[in-house]
């Protein structure tokens, strides 16, 4: 059996005995998503595949504290989204946060035929949501996008429960407002 055809249990079994084809297996398989994720909070390519190259490196040296292997994919997905905050959080308080204009790719779904209107409204949702308050764009990305919800934002985002969803009402309406302009 190819390591391409063995299902992500043993695979990670491999990994944590520190096969390298196994891990490169792995990494192909997720590496994507886990770019897409980082992107949408830092918005900068190359810090986005540097958080993406740390999140594996951490979750490959960490596998003994993955209890189900089932798991994996939302365990370093976690991973990830984790030290994209910290980097989030870091370049807020540094000041740093870029104001360039990234158009994000929506990319088509196979056997989804004439989606042109569809992928034009998402783009210009990401894009009008790039526009937000950081902790309104922040909260968005993690409801909407990423799927957390209030109670996985309020320890993602370290606030309560009530804040929480007083600041994804108002995200939310923030949103609505400019894309009526829009």
């Amino acid at each position: 059996m190819s390591s391409t055809n063995q299902d992500i249990e043993q695979l990670i079994l491999l990994c944590s005995s520190g096969n390298q084809r196994a891990q490169l297996e792995v990494y192909n398989r997720y590496s994507k998503a886990m770019y897409n994720t980082a992107i949408r909070i830092v918005k900068d390519s190359y810090k986005a595949e540097d958080i993406m190259q740390e999140s594996f490196l951490t979750a490959f040296t960490k596998l003994n504290t993955l209890e189900d292997r089932h798991l994996f994919g939302a365990w370093l997905k976690r991973i990830v989204i984790n030290n994209s905050i910290g980097h989030y959080n870091k370049t807020v308080k540094q000041n740093l946060v870029p104001l360039d204009t990234v158009i994000y790719k929506v990319e088509e779904d196979d056997g989804i035929t004439d989606c042109e209107q569809f992928n034009a409204k998402m783009k210009q949702v990401l894009y009008v949501m790039k526009s937000l308050k950081p902790n309104y764009h922040l909260s968005l990305t993690l409801h909407l996008i990423e799927g957390y919800d209030y109670e996985e934002i309020c320890e993602i985002m370290n606030i309560s429960y009530a804040n929480c969803r007083t600041l994804i009402s108002r995200a939310k309406e923030s949103l609505r407002k400019k894309l009526v302009l829009n």
